[in-house]
C-alpha cells in the first residue's frame, strides 16, 4: 500500500517514501508532461543507487525547467534516461550537468525536439562534448574546417567500404552540430542552410574520389574529365535538413579509357561510355546505399537531359546537342538556373554551364514563360489537392516554398538574357538583384525574403524530427503545438504558440500567392 503525503517539491519524486499517481500528477502535469507515470519511471530508472539519486534530486527543479521548455516533456526525459544509460555513468553525466547548464539546456532541447538527433546522441555519447564546445556551438562549420576535418579521419583508411563509412559517420556528427546550432537559435536559417549545403559538397566531392580512385585502379584512366552538377537547393547553397540531392553527371569528350597499372597486374581496357556508366553508378550507389553507419545522400537524377528516358550520365558533346537543338524543355531552363559544379572535374562543370546559358536565357516573351510556369503550377496545385493538401504543403502548396522560387526563376527566364546581372542560383541573393534590377519593389522584397526564411525554418523543424523528407504541417493539433516550440514560439497572454504560428504560417502564405499570381497574370 502507497503512503500518502503532501508532495509539494520536485525532489520528493525520489526522496519521499512513496508517492501515488494523483502526487506524482501534481508535480509533473505543471512542467507539460501528459504521461506522467511514464515520466516517474524514467526519473527511478535513472536514480539507480543512493548516491546517483540524491544528485538527481538536487539538479531536479532545474532539470524539469529545462524540459518544460522543450517541445515535448515526455520525449525529453524518455530520451534523457536512454542517454544516461548509454554514456556508462548517470552520476558523472550529472556533474557535468551540474558544472555545465548550458549542456543541460543543450539536451532538454535536442530530446524534446528530434528522436533522430537523439539517436545520434545516444549511439555517441561523447558527441555531447563535442558539440556543446564554445568552438562548435558559437561558430559557424566552414568548408576549410569540414575539409581539414574529412581529410584527417580518411586518412588511416584504405578500402573504398571503409573510408564511406567514415564519411558517414562524419555526416551524422555535423548533423549533430549543424541541429543544435538551429534548435539553440544560434545560427539562423540561412546559416543552417549554408551549413547543409557545404556538408553536402564536401561529402558528395569525398565520395566521388572513392569511387574515382577506386575504379582507376581496376581499369586505368580516363581521357577526359567527370563532372558532378548539383541542382535544385544544393545547387542553389540552400539545402534542407532531410533533402535529396539533385544531381547531374557529365563527362568529357567520348574518348577511349587509356590503360594504367595496378597491384597484382595491368588494369583492364573498357570502353569511356562503360567507364563513365560505371563510375556514375557506383558514385550513385555509394551516396544512397544505407549501411550500418546510415547513409550519405538519397539521389535524384530525374533533372538530367530527357529526365528519367535519359543516360545517367552524358557527354558534353550530347548535352551540347541537346540543348542547343529543340529537345529541351521549358521546365529544363528554370532548373539549370541553379545548377552549380560540386565534385569532379570542375572545369568541364564551368564549361557545360557556359554552354547551357544561351538555352536558359533564350529571346522569350513574358507571356510565354509565364504561362509554361502557370501550367507547371497548376499540375502541382491539382496533385497537392487530391493529396489534401493544399494548404498544409509548406513547399509545394499554396503561397509556399516553390511559388517563390517559379516567380524568382520567370522573372530571370523572361529578363535575364539582356541583364545578366540578375543571374543566381540562391534563392535571397536572387531577390536581392531582382529589387536592383526594379523587378520587384522594395517592399515585396521584403516581405518574400521574410516569407522565405519562415517556411524554410519550418520546413527544417518538420524535417529534422525523424529525418524525413516531409513538408507537410501535421493534422495534429499537438504536432502543430510541437513545431512551433520548435520553432521558438511560446504561449502568450493573446494566444497560445500554435496559434500564433498558424496566425503567421497564413499571413506568409497569403502574402507569397498574391505576388505569385499577380506578377505572373500580368503578361496574360
Amino acid at each position: 500500500m502507497r503512503i500518502l503525503m503532501a508532495a509539494t517539491r520536485p525532489n520528493d519524486l525520489l526522496l519521499a517514501p512513496r508517492l501515488t499517481d494523483v502526487e506524482v500528477a501534481a508535480i509533473l502535469t505543471p512542467y507539460g508532461f501528459q504521461n506522467c507515470r511514464r515520466a516517474d519511471a524514467n526519473l527511478q530508472t535513472m536514480a539507480e543507487d543512493p548516491v546517483t539519486r540524491r544528485h538527481l534530486a538536487g539538479l531536479l527543479d532545474v532539470l524539469l525547467g529545462h524540459l518544460a521548455d522543450s517541445a515535448d516533456p515526455d520525449q525529453a526525459l524518455d530520451y534523457f534516461e536512454r542517454f544516461a544509460k548509454a554514456g556508462g555513468s548517470t552520476n558523472a553525466l550529472l556533474s557535468h550537468l551540474e558544472a555545465s547548464p548550458v549542456t543541460m539546456h543543450l539536451l532538454a532541447t535536442v530530446f524534446g525536439s528530434s528522436p533522430f538527433l537523439s539517436q545520434i546522441l545516444i549511439r555517441n555519447p561523447e558527441y555531447l562534448y563535442w558539440a556543446s564546445s564554445p568552438e562548435i556551438l558559437e561558430r559557424v562549420r566552414d568548408r576549410r574546417d569540414l575539409e581539414t576535418e574529412s581529410s584527417r579521419m580518411l586518412r588511416p583508411a584504405r578500402s573504398p567500404e571503409r573510408r564511406l563509412d567514415i564519411l558517414r559517420r562524419l555526416k551524422r556528427r555535423e548533423l549533430l552540430a549543424i541541429g543544435v546550432r538551429d534548435l539553440l537559435r544560434k545560427a539562423t536559417v540561412e546559416e543552417t542552410a549554408a551549413a547543409l549545403s557545404v556538408l553536402a559538397a564536401v561529402l558528395i566531392e569525398h565520395a566521388h574520389a572513392v569511387c574515382r580512385d577506386s575504379l582507376r585502379r581496376r581499369h586505368g584512366e580516363p581521357r577526359s574529365g567527370f563532372a558532378v552538377l548539383a541542382m535544385g537547393k544544393l545547387g542553389g547553397g540552400e539545402l534542407n535538413f532531410s533533402s535529396d540531392v539533385d544531381l547531374i553527371y557529365l563527362c568529357g569528350a567520348d574518348s577511349g579509357v587509356t590503360a594504367g597499372t595496378r597491384t597484382g597486374g595491368r588494369a583492364s581496357r573498357i570502353p569511356a561510355e562503360h567507364y563513365f556508366l560505371r563510375l556514375a553508378q557506383e558514385l550513385t550507389a555509394a551516396l544512397s546505399d544505407v549501411t550500418n553507419e546510415g547513409y550519405l545522400f538519397r539521389v535524384d537524377l530525374r533533372l538530367r537531359p530527357e529526365g528519367n528516358a535519359g543516360r545517367i550520365v552524358e557527354s558534353f558533346q550530347q548535352c551540347r546537342r541537346y540543348y542547343r537543338g529543340a529537345r529541351g524543355q521549358g521546365w529544363e531552363r528554370l532548373a539549370l538556373i541553379k545548377a552549380a559544379p560540386v565534385a569532379g572535374d570542375k572545369t568541364l562543370g564551368r564549361r557545360f554551364l557556359a554552354m547551357v546559358q544561351p538555352f536558359i536565357y533564350q529571346q522569350s516573351s513574358p507571356t510565354e514563360v509565364f504561362a509554361d510556369v502557370r501550367r507547371i503550377k497548376g499540375m502541382i496545385d491539382d496533385k497537392m489537392a487530391q493529396r489534401g493538401q493544399t494548404v498544409r504543403n509548406v513547399k509545394l502548396g499554396t503561397g509556399g516554398i516553390r511559388e517563390i522560387e517559379f516567380l524568382i526563376q520567370a522573372l530571370q527566364a523572361v529578363f535575364g538574357r539582356k541583364r545578366p546581372a540578375i543571374r543566381e542560383r540562391n534563392t535571397v541573393k536572387a531577390l536581392g538583384k531582382l529589387l536592383r534590377a526594379r523587378l520587384l519593389s522594395s517592399e515585396e522584397h521584403r516581405r518574400l525574403v521574410d516569407a522565405y526564411w519562415f517556411l524554410r525554418d519550418v520546413e527544417h523543424k518538420l524535417q529534422m524530427v525523424e529525418e524525413q523528407q516531409t513538408h507537410t504541417l501535421p493534422a495534429d493539433p499537438q504536432e502543430i503545438r510541437r513545431c512551433a516550440l520548435r520553432m521558438g514560439y511560446r504561449d502568450s497572454d493573446e494566444a497560445e504558440a500554435q496559434e500564433l504560428f498558424l496566425g503567421d504560417y497564413a499571413r506568409h502564405t497569403a502574402m507569397v500567392h498574391e505576388v505569385f499570381t499577380r506578377v505572373l497574370a500580368g503578361a496574360q
